[in-house]
């Protein structure tokens, strides 16, 4: 029985050694997360009064991992440049790519969608705030690969964005809602915006400025981000 402890021991190093020298197999990648926002009219993209900003401001905090990007909105050949560089290294069929936008930047989000369709990507959510077509696009027409879209729109003033949009295809693409928000008798203040937007555009301006609306975008894009958490994907 002497030889029982150090034959013991021999045995467990053997196995320890033959576990280290095993192959590993290699995890999978995490598949990319990828939120771009676009803003309206000639606004800059760090232009920190606008909610597309700040948004993507508390979701670089949340999902550090994430690319978060905001543009403007003559910027979707940039944007979409970002991406393809961003799934270089994956599988883009796996990706999670969020796309959002206010006025003419929720026609550029549609738009990217659309390209990024003809390209085989999918995208899950594309958000549209008061959207507004932009000569040769399509704002009303979700395209197939886009899994979710929403659109978020108001009636008041000389401008205003898109009422309905539309699935091309309703078993590919689920549409959350077209929500109507109604300022008459409850305006929104908007801290820093110039006066000739809240003059001419004021309610447009007000759905951007929103923190009823934008913390509705805010959780739907979270979700997206965290399938975990049971939202359908």
């Amino acid at each position: 029985m002497p030889l029982a402890r150090p034959f013991l021991a021999a045995a467990a190093s053997a196995v320890l050694l033959a576990g280290a020298a095993a192959p590993q197999a290699p995890a999978d990648p995490e598949p990319k997360m990828i939120v771009i926002g676009f803003l309206g009219g000639v606004l800059k993209h760090d232009d920190r009064r606008r909610s597309e900003v700040l948004l993507a401001e508390r979701l670089r905090q949340e999902f550090p991992a994430a690319t978060v990007r905001v543009f403007e909105n003559a910027k979707r050949k940039e944007a979409h440049t970002l991406i393809l560089r961003e799934l270089e290294a994956g599988d883009s069929r796996e990706a999670r790519i969020v796309l959002y936008g206010h006025s003419w930047g929720g026609s550029e989000a549609v738009a990217l969608a659309r390209q990024l369709g003809s390209e085989g990507i999918p995208v899950l959510l594309t958000v549209q705030v008061d959207s507004v077509q932009k000569v040769g696009q399509n704002d009303a027409s979700i395209p197939p690969n886009v899994r979710q879209a929403v659109n978020f729109y108001q009636t008041g003033g000389w401008l205003h964005g898109r009422r309905h949009v539309v699935p091309e295809d309703a078993d590919h693409t689920t549409l959350l809602g077209n929500f109507q928000v109604n300022y008459r008798g409850h305006p929104v203040g908007c801290a820093g915006y110039p006066w000739y937007e809240m003059t001419f555009a004021k309610t447009h301006s007000e759905i951007e400025c929103d923190p009823s609306v934008w913390n509705r975008i805010e959780t739907l894009i979270r979700l997206q981000l965290r399938p975990e958490s049971g939202t359908p994907r």
